[in-house]
Order: C-alpha cells, then structure tokens, then sequence
C-alpha cells in the first residue's frame, strides 16, 4: 500500500560540486541525514528548487537513486519527473518508480502553453506507466497554464495514480476548489500560504524553506495538525519575511541560489547553482547585503519554534 503523503515535505535543492561540473553526492547525504534528524516527514528532489533542468540523466539517475537508498524507506521521497516531451516525463517517472521512489511531482509541459486536451493526455501517459502516486504541480508562473480546479479534479477522478496536487497558482481558493471539484478524493499540498492553505483543507506543505530551516518550517504543519493556528502564524511571519526579500531580486536569484547560500550559513554546505542561473559569488555586494536581512530571520523563526514545544 503506498504510503500517504501529509505535512511539511522538504523539496530539496541539489548540491554541485564547487566549479558545478559534477553532484556532490556526500554533501547530500549529509543533508538527508540532517532532514531526518529533524524529523522531516518527507523530501521531494529534483523539483524546480532542485534545478531539474541542468542536470544529466546519468545524475538524475544517480541522484534518486542515493535519495531512495540513503534515506531507506524512513520517509517517503517523491522525485520531480517533469519534461516538455511526454516520453521524456514518462520515463523519468518510471525511472523514478523502478529505483523505489513513493511518488512523483509532475508539472504540465512547460514553454508550449498546451491546451486542457494537450495537458490530459501528458498525465494520461504517465498514469499508464506507473503506479506510484502522482503529486500535479500547478505552477503558472513556470508553466505558462493555470489547471482549474474543473481540469485537475478531472485528472484526479479519470486516473488512478493522480492523488495529490501542489497548487502554486497564487490563487486561495483554488485548494477548496479543487477538493470539491474532486469529491474529496485530491488532496492538496500547498505551494505558498501555508496556514491559510491549511485551514482551507491543505493536508501539506512543497517546502523550500526546509533547505535551511527544515525544523521551524516543518514545526508551522506540526502546530497546525494541533490546533495552535496563532503559534503557526507567529513562525510562519519571519518565514513570509524570508519569501519577500528572497524574491526582490532578479527572478532567477530564488530559492535555488539563496537557499543554497542560507544551508551553507547554517551549517549544511550544497555548493552553488548551476547556469544560467546567477551564483551567489556573482551576485557580490546584492547577495551579502540581502544574506544580513535573511539570517535574522532564519534565527528567528528557528528561536520561535524552539519555544512552541508540542
């Protein structure tokens, strides 16, 4: 049976080496051995976070594989298996299935702005070639479509493997929506506004704040699940705060390169991005300038979870 997906999942960036030429497989498992330590239910790889796009398919392979065998069945690993191409997005995914992953996060074909018929059928093939969960990804900004809750409820109720979605249309009201839509039967991560999200039926939370805040991040869905909603807020704030100066930069600055920079800040180094992304040194005077705002931040929401025991 496979395992039901609930609360905060990491989706984890991917460490390269120092020049970028390779992945650094020890800084990973380090990494992973971090997440479990502090009780991450669950971790999502080569998501958008991940930098899916730059890597090989030899280091795709290898990376899920050591996901899948470090972390040994401690908690479930859901691995990103988006393409343009549909044979692509299907063998990935089965890939990901053969190599003993528990799900998979898939968003719609990027950059062709493919119609509802276009999008059925890209799922339709990849539900047709696994049978471990598909988490939908809905995603506008880097998919040029916005699935409606009507469409994702369709994909949800017309093929076995979609059982969740992670909704990032920046649209509230797309969680209950979709779950209505649904029967019930989709349950939705949620992308952003992880409180509000919850108490609209979210049962999770795509987490890239748990590159370098995986307890106090992963402790906002722990102190929800309780009933703490005020507590959730409280740590939830500095988080937000961390979201709005990470995003006044250039848009491809994001999470990839300053959670990169923020886990090494914390003790957990994962190399830089990978072009044409900017790196972190590239950045200069910008970077160092906003890493002084982030780190108070960071220790903040770290100081408020330690305080909101359960």
């Amino acid at each position: 049976m496979a395992k039901e997906f609930r609360g905060s999942y990491t989706v984890s960036v991917t460490p390269f080496t120092e020049d970028g030429s390779g992945v650094d497989f020890g800084a990973l498992k380090n990494f992973l051995d971090w997440q479990l330590e502090v009780g991450v239910p669950g971790i999502i790889a080569l998501g958008s976070t991940g930098e899916f796009l730059t890597v090989s398919d030899e280091e795709r392979r290898q990376l899920v594989e050591t996901y899948v065998n470090h972390i040994d069945g401690r908690m479930p690993v859901i691995i990103g298996t988006m393409n343009a191409h549909t044979p692509n997005a299907v063998r990935h995914s089965r890939q990901a299935e053969d190599l003993g992953a528990d799900g998979v996060m898939i968003i719609p074909p990027y950059y062709y702005t493919p119609t509802e018929d276009e999008i059925f059928r890209y799922y339709e093939a990849i539900d047709a070639a696994i049978s471990i969960p598909i988490m939908l990804y809905n995603n506008p900004v880097t998919s040029n479509v916005d699935m409606s809750a009507k469409l994702q409820a369709k994909l949800c109720l017309e093929l076995e493997s979609v059982q969740y979605t992670k909704e990032s249309s920046m649209h509230l009201s797309r969680v209950p929506e979709v779950i209505e839509a649904s029967g019930g039967r989709m349950k939705v991560y949620a992308g952003e506004w992880v409180v509000d999200s919850y108490l609209l039926g979210a049962i999770g939370y795509v987490n890239p704040f748990g590159n370098y805040l995986p307890r106090a991040s992963g402790r906002i869905f722990e102190l929800l699940e309780a009933g703490r909603i005020d507590d959730a807020r409280a740590i939830w704030r500095p988080i937000d705060r961390i979201e709005h100066t990470i995003a006044e930069g250039h848009p491809t600055y994001g999470h990839q390169c300053y959670s990169k920079a923020l886990a090494a800040a914390v003790g957990h180094p994962m190399g830089d991005v990978r072009a044409p992304l900017t790196t972190y040194a590239e950045l200069g005077e910008e970077g160092r300038e906003r890493m002084a705002r982030l780190m108070p931040l960071v220790e903040e929401a770290d100081s408020l979870a330690e305080s909101f025991g359960l």
